[in-house]
């Protein structure tokens, strides 16, 4: 579970063999007759589940393992990435940590003021025009009156909509809503900054004006941790990597040693570390990799 400190507090990050699944439901599970007859069966003791794999499975029900005893901390002046291959476990921890899963297995504690910049159009009301869309965001997050006065110039100069401001965001183009919503997710100024790679996609032109911004952002916050398949990004945002996969950790270090590894690994060049169940010692308690700067 997930809770935030008090106002400006020193800000931490702990997981402790945080784990999270997720059911998936095969094609008959939709039955009312089949779920009919899976209940009764249950009532007598039969159609039970059994675990395989860390998947566990059941007549119509397979649970994906998609975090698995995961455990790491963060303090102040940290910037960590999380990479891997599609489906290793980045965006769900990302999620995770942002509050939007949560699991009884293990614990997870966020201490300070927490923004995570996921989708540029979430929260936005499309039938609300642009300066509606600012003004329900200031009264949302409690905006004191010159506050809100500054987030709507900040953003209204940001976004470049002209005009369109003052029309509903449903009339917009898919770039000029991306803009509005960029603009608007960007202007706090959070403690823990939670980024997903898809937040910076657009055309090249409004990436090179939203990435400075972004810098910004990132060198206010205390701690950062974004998820990117962008190896360039990472180097030059990050002190410390994560490379995640099959919902693990399967090494923690800084960046420029991770990456090397992980790019090694990925083109065969060199074996990746074994995973944390095939050695018998490893440089931590829980047996996944660590790496420390001397």
């Amino acid at each position: 579970m997930s809770t935030n400190g008090s106002e400006r507090d020193a800000p931490f990050i702990r997981l402790e063999n945080f784990s999270l699944s997720f059911p998936v439901l095969h094609g008959s599970a939709r039955s009312l007759k089949k779920s009919l007859l899976k209940s009764v069966k249950r009532s007598v003791g039969r159609g039970m589940g059994h675990q395989v794999g860390g998947a566990v499975h059941g007549d119509d029900v397979l649970l994906v393992q998609a975090l698995d005893h995961v455990s790491f901390e963060a303090g102040p002046g940290e910037r960590i990435g999380l990479i891997g291959h599609n489906g290793a476990g980045k965006s769900t921890l990302l999620r995770a940590l942002a509050g939007i899963y949560e699991s009884s297995v293990g614990s997870l504690t966020l201490h300070g003021e927490t923004h995570a910049l996921l989708d540029p159009m979430a929260g936005m009301n499309r039938d609300l025009t642009g300066r509606e869309n600012i003004r329900l965001f200031a009264r949302y997050n409690d905006l004191e009156r010159v506050h809100a006065v500054a987030l709507e110039r900040d953003v209204e100069s940001f976004a470049g909509l002209g005009a369109f401001i003052d029309l509903p965001v449903r009339l917009y183009s898919s770039g000029m809503a991306v803009r509005l919503g960029f603009a608007l997710a960007t202007a706090p100024r959070p403690q823990i900054l939670l980024m997903d790679e898809w937040f910076l996609a657009g055309d090249q032109h409004f990436q090179d004006k939203a990435e400075a911004r972004l810098t910004d952002l990132v060198a206010h916050a205390d701690i950062m941790i974004v998820t990117s398949h962008s190896m360039p990004i990472l180097r030059r945002w990050c002190t410390r990597i994560l490379w995640m996969e099959h919902g693990r950790v399967r090494m923690d270090g800084p960046a420029s040693i991770v990456i090397d590894t992980y790019l090694d690994a990925v083109a065969g060049e060199t074996p990746a570390p074994a995973p944390a169940e095939e050695r018998t010692k490893g440089n931590g308690s829980d047996g996944q990799d660590r790496l420390t700067s001397s």
